[in-house]
């Protein structure tokens, strides 16, 4: 049986769990193909005869400074949302948002300028959730993710 669309916000808290990454504050953006994750710098490494991404995120909106190493990538060529090609490495990992497990793809992109860490597009969006742009943080509403003190929320 199907599951029924669950109502998403504008913004939302979700873990990476396979990152190492939790409590991370999200943009919900429907005019995106692709989901991405905003990093600092991304490098890729090889060593007899393995790659790897070296991955480093900035703080932005409460998330905090992060590294990680993935093995598993691919590299792609995508438009951004100036209409103009790029090549970006993409990583599939698993989201974790209203207590479900997604795996998914996100695109790696150093955009500064962006205040979210990570933006949420439609392929992971299609036939799960229907975005209510009024909302906020619904996922950690309906299921109380209450960060450590550590971890407080950015505030919006």
């Amino acid at each position: 049986m199907k599951r029924p669309l669950e109502i998403i916000g504008a913004t939302e808290i979700v873990d990476l769990p396979e990152l190492g990454w939790h409590h991370v504050p999200v943009r919900v953006d429907s005019g995106a193909a692709t989901s991405a994750i905003h990093c600092s710098r991304v490098k890729l490494v090889e060593s007899e005869g393995r790659q790897e991404l070296h991955v480093y995120l900035d703080t932005k909106r409460g998330a905090p400074q992060h590294f990680f190493t993935v093995t598993d990538f691919k590299e792609t060529v995508i438009r951004n949302s100036f209409g103009k090609e790029e090549k970006r490495f993409v990583i599939k990992t698993p989201i974790r948002l209203f207590g479900r497990k997604i795996r998914t793809e996100f695109t790696l992109a150093n955009r500064r300028k962006m205040s979210y860490p990570i933006l949420l597009g439609r392929k992971l969006l299609k036939n799960r959730f229907i975005v209510d742009v009024s909302q906020k943080n619904l996922s950690q509403a309906r299921h109380s993710l209450t960060p450590t003190r550590s971890q407080k929320l950015p505030q919006n």
